[in-house]
């Protein structure tokens, strides 16, 4: 399937108290994601994939790819801290019917180019499905530099794909394009925060969570349509709801993301699995809310 568009990022829904998976609401997600314009889905690290077990990632991508019914591709992170791990990951995304594979350096070593590399050609060995490859090193792990990046798309061609988050963004996405000479795929997950700029220069797609699904699609299509006002009005409160969440890091974009798909009434509960490293306090509940709000709002006069 192809790889384009609006690929949003699944919101792990917990039993109480952190406990299991709670698979039927997973499902109920992945149908509210189709159902309000996404082209595909991914299981990445604000699905809270730090704190999944590892029965838990082996076994995720086949219920994915179930649960999507060939509505469009399913990306599966496999980044881990040693490529045993990562390399089984990979194999199961295969085996399950992932369309592709996502994957950060291993995020608590700083290793050379070399080992990265290693790592890198280990994983698209194991599953022989295209790798998109994160650079999330504006809030987890080490920059990778656009060279080193770029010369993996050299090697393997359009197996390579690109989810650049490194700062600054902007300049790093026109780097990353002139490097591949705009040949390689890139998509930006800065959840709309500058989804904008991204889209001017050049994105293939975007890469958000689900919260704000609705918002990010109806903004997809006004940049699409060279509808700029209806574009901004829809951006502001994404970008507001976004710069709330960037101050916590992922933790943060974790404990919001999931309060607003329960307050859309898609998650029955808020569970969260310890220990977190950032707390939803009472003012920036109420500044989330009415940036909420506002989107809503927006939404209902397109």
């Amino acid at each position: 399937m192809e790889l384009k568009g609006i690929l949003p990022v699944l919101h792990m829904p917990y039993e109480e108290d952190g406990g299991s998976i709670d698979f039927q609401t997973l499902q109920r997600q992945v149908d509210y994601a189709f159902e309000t314009g996404a082209d595909g889905i991914c299981l990445a690290l604000v699905s809270d994939l730090l704190r999944l077990t590892t029965a838990e990632r082996l076994a995720l991508p086949r219920q994915l790819v179930d649960y999507a019914a060939g509505r469009g591709p399913v990306v599966i992170h496999v980044g881990a801290n040693t490529t045993q791990e990562a390399t089984a990951y990979a194999r199961a995304a295969r085996d399950g019917g992932a369309s592709a594979l996502m994957a950060t350096p291993p995020l608590t070593l700083a290793l050379p180019e070399s080992e990265i590399q290693l790592y890198f050609e280990a994983i698209l060995e194991a599953a022989g499905l295209p790798l998109m490859i994160q650079d999330a090193s504006s809030y987890v792990g080490m920059p990778m530099r656009i060279e080193f990046q770029a010369a993996l798309f050299d090697k393997f061609g359009d197996r390579i794909l690109f989810k650049p988050e490194a700062s600054p963004l902007g300049p790093m996405l026109t780097a990353l394009r002139q490097h591949t000479g705009g040949k390689a795929l890139i998509f930006e997950g800065s959840g709309g925060v500058l989804l904008i700029e991204s889209f001017r220069r050049g994105i293939d797609g975007t890469i958000p969570g689900v919260e704000v699904l609705d918002g990010i699609v109806a903004l997809w299509r006004a940049l699409e349509a060279g509808d700029e006002e209806r574009a901004y009005d829809l951006y502001f409160p994404i970008c507001g709801l976004g710069t709330l969440q960037l101050q916590g890091g992922l933790d943060a974009f974790i404990i919001v993301e999931r309060y607003l798909m329960h307050k859309r009434g898609i998650f029955p509960r808020i569970a969260h699995r310890g220990p977190l490293g950032f707390d939803l306090d009472p003012i920036t509940r109420g500044e989330v809310d009415r940036l909420y709000d506002r989107l809503q709002q927006t939404l209902s006069t397109g």
